[in-house]
């Protein structure tokens, strides 16, 4: 019955794309770089295959043994880790700051030993940091935060409040975590929330400088210039997690992720593409989370044209979770395929949890359903 249903996935998707196709003729990169060369540029990279996981399901000894041998029966060969969380916790020892205003939280109170068993696995390890998102140290250090007009901290509607992205004791902080993160031996880190505020009344929003969209742009990628002359000395790979929808949009959506700044400035760009996410309408689609492989073909199609040779710094990051819809393992693997046909053959499986849908990732899976000429390739760079 499961291959029936991927079947019919595949069909359903088959028959879009060709039908748009005969509409309209697709658009060129928005480079000379043509097509072929980008392919050949993506075929020459290490693949990427990765799940994001919890600091606590990383940091245990018990679940991090568990899924390991999870992740040896499948074509996982990456893991990306939350070091920083969207609360402000830090979850790993050793950053001044955190541990004196109370940040930390000894999730992964063994970090060299966690790392090992990554590595001896033969697993790429990416340290996630969120950023600007933070209920800690916004209020130890008002002076830190995004305030209000009486000097206050801003709160978005959940109540959450930011660190000001334009201040230079922020940048710092954020890199004595990402520092701390490379010399434990990390691969790559990855900035999460590396955005301004919204779900609020932002109009409020009292920032270190002027605010504009022309500022806040050129503010995040000076943020990332000063990410990699600190990071430099390590020799690990940045990158940045974006919106899924800045794969289409034409402007930096109000939080000042315009693509293909944050593209040219790291090495690894991760467009967080979750169907579930889009509202209705979007790609014409009534109900996107209905319809993972149109919405990652369709984004993806936007971001080649937008993007040109940078493109192949691409690794969205794909649905493993239901919200308003089941997603198994056709649904994931759906979203694999239309990636797989945009030329790109790395991306990560985000589920908050930690519970993946490990029948649409075994070798055997890939090889009836995915990649036909699958043969095991799963180094990384």
């Amino acid at each position: 019955m499961e291959m029936l249903t991927t079947i019919l996935f595949l069909l359903l998707a088959l028959a879009d794309t060709v039908s748009a196709a005969n509409k309209t003729p697709a658009a060129p990169p928005s480079s000379l770089v043509s097509t072929d060369t980008i392919r050949q540029k993506i075929l020459s990279q290490k693949i990427v295959r990765g799940i994001h996981l919890t600091a606590w399901g990383a940091g245990s000894r018990k679940a991090r043994r568990e899924l390991i041998g999870r992740i040896d029966n499948s074509v996982i060969n990456t893991v990306v880790i939350a070091i920083k969380e969207v609360d402000g916790k830090v979850y790993i020892p050793g950053v001044e700051t955190a541990h004196r205003y109370g940040a930390y939280e000894p999730a992964i109170s063994r970090p060299e030993e966690m790392l090992r068993d990554f590595k001896d696995a033969g697993l790429y390890t990416a340290a996630r940091i969120v950023v600007f998102k933070d209920k800690i140290m916004p209020i130890q250090r008002g002076d830190m935060a995004v305030r209000t007009p009486d000097g206050g901290a801003w709160r978005a509607n959940n109540g959450s409040t930011w660190l000001d992205p334009y201040n230079k004791e922020v940048w710092a902080y954020t890199l004595d975590i990402a520092e701390r993160a490379a010399k434990l031996g990390f691969d790559e880190i990855q900035f999460d929330y590396l955005r301004y505020p919204t779900e609020g009344s932002t109009s409020l929003c009292r920032y270190a400088r002027p605010h504009t969209s022309k500022t806040a742009v050129a503010n995040l990628r000076d943020f990332l210039v000063y990410a990699r002359g600190r990071l430099r000395p390590y020799k690990v790979k940045i990158s940045a997690d974006v919106f899924g929808l800045t794969t289409t949009a034409g402007d930096d959506m109000g939080i000042g992720q315009d693509l293909k700044t944050i593209a040219h400035n790291v090495d690894y760009i991760y467009p967080m593409m979750y169907p579930s996410h889009y509202y209705t309408g979007e790609y014409n689609l009534k109900n996107p989370n209905s319809q993972p492989y149109k919405v990652i073909d369709r984004g993806l199609k936007d971001a080649l044209k937008r993007l040109g040779p940078d493109y192949v710094k691409l690794r969205p990051y794909l649905q493993d979770f239901s919200m308003g819809h089941h997603y198994g393992p056709h649904e994931v693997r759906a979203q694999i395929i239309a990636a797989r046909r945009n030329m790109l053959e790395s991306w990560v499986l985000w589920n908050a949890a930690n519970r993946y849908n490990w029948a649409a990732l075994t070798p055997q899976s890939f090889r009836a359903f995915v990649e036909p000429d699958y043969a095991g390739r799963q180094e990384v760079k």
